[in-house]
């Protein structure tokens, strides 16, 4: 037992590090975007991309994890960041930056599944809520120092050689006329994510023995037939709502800057702050009282007290008429996300009949579809109305809410397959 929470603590310390880095670039999407004389439009396009390669290639990475161990796969998708964080850094125009982006997607798709899978392997289903809470704070962790950390960045001008300094990505902050070196915050971002991997390699245990071990489903079963399969079992539902909940929460993230900087001309400073005041708040909440919450309640329970949350968030967002009611409603909105995302999660992986590997790169594959479609709304929504993202999150989540009532009642944990066996999702029906 001291043994699976002293791994849990590491892998958690590694993705803070691993989340610091991508916390840092997120309030500089939009003026990257900008910068490149582009539109909202192109900064969903850009976002989709990414996601549409997690939606392709995190449940492939999720098999091969089940298959080869969790860390080869961990260190793979930390990897990634490095090597997409470096390159997005030195983009010199818009077509490089958006295709290096859905590199990204590819690669780091590793990551986030395979963590999932390493807390399904070192927890038990009375815990897991617990250990995907722990995930999540750790998560969280990095987004309240990320952004801050990301705003300060921008201000940083080295002086180089003139051959390097062409190098550089510099804009100018349409609020204040200041400089904004977007160039450097990407570098840091990569530098962690190279500290991160010392910390995998040498000191993370290994979650899944070789006797645990699961082998791929049969070569002539095909994704798209997999996908509808597990849409249509009894699962069906916690994928459907995995999707929808990670649709919302992008129209949020894609235009959350933009609105702000339309409506209250808000700078990447600003921005850091108040997504580093939400971090705060998730890391507490998913941290120290989603364990006991579902625990106490059960996760059908938390997911809708979540999700009533979030519409009230949504549309405050919509409504706000200052920039601190503004901040308010953004915080009160992840306030219901972080109730959401572990327990949705879990109660995925408490339904797993496949290796959890497989389990959690078909649920990230969901979210990332959802990620896909969300910014691409998003952007399209805001350049036609800026509050639009928001009112149209307010909707999804009261779909889901009312039907949510009906559903997750129905919804029990089921048993794990034997230790190396071979299930396919089409054997969901059946084994429920």
């Amino acid at each position: 037992m001291k043994s699976q929470k002293s791994a849990l603590a590491l892998l958690a310390a590694t993705l803070v590090i691993v989340m610091i880095g991508f916390g840092i670039v997120i309030p500089l999407m939009p003026y990257y975007i900008t910068h490149f004389n582009a539109s909202g439009s192109s900064l969903g396009l850009m976002m989709s991309l990414y996601s549409v390669m997690q939606f392709i290639f995190a449940p492939m990475w999720g098999r091969v994890s089940d298959r080869i161990g969790r860390k080869p796969v961990l260190l793979i998708g930390i990897a990634g960041f490095a090597f997409s964080f470096t390159a997005q850094g030195l983009s010199q125009n818009l077509f490089q930056f958006i295709a290096i982006r859905a590199l990204a997607g590819v690669i780091s798709s590793a990551t986030l599944p395979t963590a999932m899978a390493f807390i399904a392997d070192t927890t038990t289903p009375e815990n897991r809520a617990r250990g995907v809470g722990m995930l999540g704070a750790a998560m969280g962790l990095g987004m309240i120092f990320g952004p801050t950390l990301g705003g300060f960045l921008t201000r940083l001008h080295p002086t180089l050689p003139a051959g390097l300094a062409g190098l550089l990505q510099v804009t100018t902050d349409p609020s204040t006329g200041a400089a904004i070196n977007l160039s450097i915050p990407f570098f840091v971002s990569a530098l962690l994510a190279l500290l991160a991997i010392p910390l995998v390699a040498w000191l993370l245990p290994e979650s899944l023995p070789p006797e645990k071990r699961v082998h791929h489903a049969p070569a002539g079963e095909k994704r798209g037939a997999v996908l509808l399969q597990a849409l249509s079992g009894p699962s069906g539902f916690l994928f459907l709502l995995s999707f929808l909940l990670t649709f919302a929460l992008a129209n949020m993230e894609t235009v959350l800057a933009l609105y702000g900087q339309k409506v209250f001309a808000m700078g990447p400073a600003q921005v850091g702050l108040l997504m580093g005041a939400m971090g705060v708040l998730g890391v507490i909440q998913q941290g120290a009282v989603i364990g006991p919450l579902t625990k106490k309640f059960g996760e059908p329970r938390v997911i809708v007290a979540g999700l009533m949350v979030g519409v009230l968030g949504f549309a405050g967002l919509a409504l706000a008429p200052t920039l601190i009611l503004y901040g308010i409603a953004a915080i009160v909105f992840n306030a219901g996300n972080a109730l959401l995302q572990p327990s949705v999660t879990a109660l995925v992986s408490k339904r797993a009949v496949t290796g959890q590997g497989a389990t959690m790169g078909l649920n990230q594959s969901f979210q990332s579809l959802g990620r896909a479609a969300g910014p691409l709304w998003a952007g399209f929504a805001f350049d036609l109305t800026s509050s639009l993202a928001f009112w149209t999150g307010a909707l999804i989540q009261l779909i889901a809410l009312l039907a949510s009532f009906r559903q997750l009642p129905r919804l029990a944990p089921v048993a794990a397959p034997a230790a190396g066996a071979t299930i396919s999702p089409a054997r969901e029906t059946e084994l429920s």
